[in-house]
């Protein structure tokens, strides 16, 4: 009875909840729902949001709606426009009761960022950073110093069991592949980004595209490399555990080269002599190499190892937090070396520290990212497994036998820039619990499993897991970037999607900190992304949802974490922007800066973001022996914090590296110089958030027994995407061999020409793509772009001829920085340089070769005696055969530089030959390059170019068709153009005799 009558209670105190909640109408409900609707899908498509129930508890009413409302964006006004529009359409009876609506089981003020309490704040127990840059001359206070940051660029070239074959783990589509297109943004702008901001930035893949690797150790090292010792007070003796050694020329499941060998270990001395070792590579080809250390964290490890890198560009110092990250691959930077071994390229180790007695370690170094070691082959029971997608759970049931064939180990073949995480992470130490769940039966699933649990593998032990075994990095953030956003098949955009978890551990990471911290870092980074593409590029770039799902990469992390897919890579309209480099540095800065943010709220400071790169790079001579630097800074109209306080000048001499750099509090900068040596400078903005990217890169050289000086101004400064097209009915694609864009420095995501341009091509496998299909021959290539240092180039040949020289920027002379009148011949670089509009158009074109300014100042500077080289491979064309061709532009090219345009892509074999002319003293025949190389950007379309007027003549002629490729003029002024770039012929001796044979024409 007592039972029946609590039961009786309990469904009494029911009924008048339901009985309010039921007077909320479904006409109100409609209503609502219709207004959420219109919100939601303002600026994301989410389709009809519904009112699913209503309750109330006490005196809050509450509303429960799909799961598609929490795919969009709130900002506290929204929750405040929302809770009053529902408040009006309430009955009286409710209007003072508390309105919560719901979605995803949460509030949505609970969904409007940074809103959480600081006892929810991701935020771990920083002490010193897992590397410092000791030589860097500024600190990022405000930006990202002594963060911890992991990131990764989707897949990789993969070993596919069920077809005992390496191949992507995407289509080849659009002269790209996933697997290697993300890397377009997280190698060259985004890493660079959060390091300039002070960040360490850690990732599972190979981030050196170097082919040659060079591992020196003290069990054993490449070809001529040495490892030596030298004691002081303590002395070097063998380390208990294991260490590294490179003893196999490739390796199979379950061994680790981190356990193969031995390692080294030293006591640390605050006073009296030091202990140091040193590696000393042999290096196989002059170039820039990342450096690797590898080292054991004891107990009583030091957190201030000591190492020095000696490189072409001088000395860089370190200090390595030795309490983590032992046990593997410790990124340094990216230095130059020359071929050989000495002295002069080397790493060096002390055990000088201001702690006494604590322990050092070292082990082996590795130089260049080298080619893939990890070799496979099927599971030896023959068993493969399905490729589950990274949303869904892996059934391991769902198996199939291979034929019994006698199987033998392979290794890829490529480079192992190119390979997934799951091989890198092998080669890297990291036990293969992480890497290799399916115990060898299927790398396609372990792959993107390894990123998750690496990322746990690394904050084992710090204050992120800290009842965890790991390297005990304290990771503030993840990121997974990918490109997989789906497809369409006209030309609108597909758009921008972010992933993360949260429905999992009770909601809760396991430091206790909550899940929903990865909403709040995945709304800043779409946010970002999303305002800055509308307003560089393309306006109506789509935001689409932020989606919470069970994706491997946004599950397994215990920190807040990111799956970003950016764009479709399979959709031609999406990477008519995605190929172009100034979106994926904007794109890059966005990222950054999300992150940026993000951490700041954590950690609750004002943050600061890095400045942008400068402009208005010049140099003039200011003595015999001085040399004046100036610049001017660029606002960021998006950020006020971004404006630089002081600058960075950089400095190379001869054919050697850049060094570490000196502060300039101005935007000018007086320099010395030695004669007959060329000086190189670049400049990089500085303020408390951080390091700009740099500038373009001037070169100067004053001779001693001088014959003349002459100005060189860089006008190349255009970097785009492949030319495009598409027909309004059934064709599309990019078209390589009529332009194939200019990469910026390189470029190691194109994998050749799209042969496939009829939309209707349905994709039916990897091996199939249909639409945008392209072929694989330079996928292991690293293509050159521009590497804006011609003048170096330029200036050498100029030199040796026995001239001085000076460089500027093209916009240093249009704003009177430089005055061109103070010398007698101005050669003129400007390359691939010709009008590009980027995607489908919105914005005006850019990179024109001849601007109004840029005329005016070249008209005036011939009429006062001025005498002007020229050489680009639209020197013609881009004023004649464009969109928007003028008389004016045709005008200034007739009368002003004498020459006029015949045709575009005039020459497929690239060689030319001096004929006979009034102009004895220009002779000799080049060859420059037309194919895609990593060594020089290539010309794929010189222009042919003709006389035009008097006393103007052709010198050089195209060799396969006779076709004219230089002129020259003389009359009160001389000028030489030549309808292809003079810094693309390609032998150094060729460069010589050109250039001496235009100065002893026109000077």
């Amino acid at each position: 009875m007592k039972k029946l009558l609590i039961i009786c209670a309990f469904f009494l105190f029911l009924i008048p909840c339901e009985v309010q909640a039921q007077e909320i109408s479904e006409k109100i409900q409609a209503e609502i729902g219709e207004y959420l609707t219109q919100f939601a899908n303002k600026d994301i498509k989410t389709y009809k949001v519904k009112i699913d129930s209503v309750n109330v508890q006490g005196k809050t009413l509450k509303f429960f709606t799909g799961i598609n409302l929490s795919y969009v964006p709130f900002r506290q006004d929204d929750v405040d426009n929302i809770y009053t529009y529902i408040k009006g359409l309430l009955p009286e009876k409710y209007k003072k009761y508390k309105i919560e609506l719901i979605t995803d089981t949460q509030p949505i003020e609970s969904l409007v960022p940074f809103g959480k309490k600081k006892k929810d704040l991701f935020a771990n127990k920083l002490d010193k950073p897992l590397v410092s840059n000791l030589s860097r001359p500024y600190t990022s206070e405000k930006g990202l110093q002594n963060h911890h940051l992991a990131i990764w660029q989707s897949h990789g070239w993969y070993y596919e069991q069920k077809l005992t074959r390496w191949e992507w783990q995407r289509a080849r589509i659009f002269q790209t592949v996933e697997d290697l297109y993300t890397q377009s943004y997280v190698l060259p702008y985004l890493v660079p980004m959060l390091e300039n901001a002070g960040a360490n930035v850690l990732l599972p893949r190979e981030r050196d595209t170097q082919r040659h690797e060079i591992i020196v150790d003290n069990d054993k090292s490449t070809a001529n490399s040495s490892y030596a010792e030298k004691s002081g007070k303590e002395s070097w003796i063998a380390g208990t555990n294991s260490g590294f050694a490179n003893t196999k020329s490739f390796y199979l499941d379950g061994e680790n080269p981190f356990k193969l060998g031995t390692y080294r270990q030293v006591k640390t001395v605050s006073k009296g002599e030091i202990s140091q070792c040193e590696w000393v590579p042999d290096i196989s080809e002059k170039g820039k190499y990342a450096v690797y250390i590898s080292y054991q964290t004891l107990p009583n490890s030091t957190d201030e190892a000591r190492y020095s890198v000696y490189h072409l560009g001088g000395k860089t110092e370190f200090s390595i937090n030795q309490k983590m990250g032992g046990g593997t691959w410790i990124f340094l930077g990216f230095f130059a070396f020359d071929k050989g071994k000495n002295d002069n390229c080397k790493i060096v180790l002390t055990n000088e520290s201001n702690k006494q007695g604590r322990i050092l370690t070292a082990d082996a170094v590795k130089i260049g990212g080298g080619m893939g070691n990890i070799a496979r082959l099927p599971h030896p029971s023959g068993i493969v497994t399905d490729n589950t997608k990274s949303s869904e759970a892996i059934d391991g049931s769902k198996q199939k036998k291979l034929p019994a064939v006698n199987y033998k180990p392979e290794t890829s073949g490529y480079p192992r820039y190119t390979e997934g995480a799951r091989y890198w992470l092998q080669w890297a130490g990291v036990p293969d619990s992480v890497y290799n769940k399916s115990e060898g039966k299927n790398d396609y699933t372990d792959d993107y499993q390894s990123r998750g649990f690496w990322v746990n593998y690394i904050s084992g032990g710090s204050s992120v897991l800290p009842k965890s075994g790991g390297l005990n990095v304290p990771v503030d953030l993840a990121m997974a970037f990918h490109s997989d956003a789906g497809t369409t098949y006209n030309d609108s955009i597909i758009g921008t999607l972010g992933i993360y978890m949260t429905h999992t551990n009770d909601e809760v990471f396991e430091n206790g900190k909550t899940r929903w911290a990865s909403r709040d870092l995945t709304d800043a980074i779409m946010d970002e992304i999303t305002k800055d593409i509308r307003r560089e590029y393309e306006p109506k770039w789509t935001r689409r949802h932020m989606w919470n799902r069970s994706y491997s990469e946004a599950r397994v992390p215990n920190v807040p974490t990111m799956l970003l897919e950016l764009l479709s890579h399979q959709n031609f309209a999406d990477m008519k922007y995605g190929l172009d480099p100034r979106f994926r540095f904007t794109v890059s800065r966005s990222i950054y800066k999300g992150m940026l943010k993000f951490i700041a709220r954590q950690y609750d400071y004002k943050y600061v973001v890095q400045p942008l790169p400068v402009k208005s790079f010049g140099a003039k001579f200011a003595g015999e022996t001085q040399v004046n630097l100036m610049w001017k800074p660029v606002e960021d109209v998006t950020e006020p914090t971004a404006m630089p306080d002081k600058y960075i000048v950089y400095t190379r001499v001869g054919d050697g590296d850049f060094d570490n750099g000196v502060i300039v509090h101005d935007t000018r900068l007086n320099l010395t110089i030695e004669k007959d040596k060329i000086y190189s400078f670049k400049v990089a903005a500085v303020n408390d958030g951080g390091e700009s990217f740099s500038s373009e890169i001037l070169s100067v050289c004053r001779k001693s027994n001088e014959k003349g000086q002459v100005l060189i101004v860089n006008g190349f400064d255009r970097l785009s995407a492949p030319y495009s097209f598409a027909t309004k009915d059934s064709i599309g694609g990019f078209v390589d061999f009529i332009d194939h864009g200019v990469p910026d420095k390189k470029e190691y995501n194109y994998i050749g020409s799209q042969y496939e341009f009829r939309r209707r091509i349905p994709w039916m496998d990897d091996d199939a793509a249909g639409f945008g299909a392209s072929q694989a021959n330079f996928e292991t290539i690293v293509v050159a772009g521009n590497t804006f240092d011609y003048p170096a180039i330029h200036g050498q040949a100029i030199a040796k001829a026995g001239y001085s020289f000076i460089s500027t920027s093209r916009d240093a002379v249009t704003d009177e920085s430089i005055d061109m009148g103070q010398y007698k011949l101005v050669d003129i670089i400007l390359g691939k340089q010709k009008q590009t509009k980027i995607g489908r158009g919105v914005f005006p074109a850019e990179f024109k070769t001849f601007t109004k300014d840029f005329q005016d100042k070249i008209t005036a500077y011939c009429k006062r005696g001025g005498n002007i080289f020229v050489s680009g491979a639209y020197v013609a064309s881009d004023l004649w055969d464009t969109e928007n061709a003028n008389n004016e532009d045709k005008a200034f090219a007739t009368d002003v530089l004498k020459y006029k345009w015949r045709v575009g892509r005039a020459a497929v074999e690239g060689k030319v030959k001096a004929v006979l002319s009034p102009f004895a003293s220009i002779e000799g025949n080049y060859e420059f390059y037309t194919k895609l190389n990593s060594i020089s950007y290539a010309v794929e379309s010189p222009d042919a170019i003709e006389p035009a007027g008097d006393n103007c003549y052709t010198v050089f002629r195209y060799t396969e068709n006779n076709l004219s490729a230089g002129v020259a003029y003389l009359g009160d002024y001389k000028t030489c153009i030549l309808g292809f770039p003079f810094e693309v012929i390609k032998d150094e001796a060729g460069r010589d005799n050109l250039m001496k044979s235009i100065l002893s024409f026109i000077l």
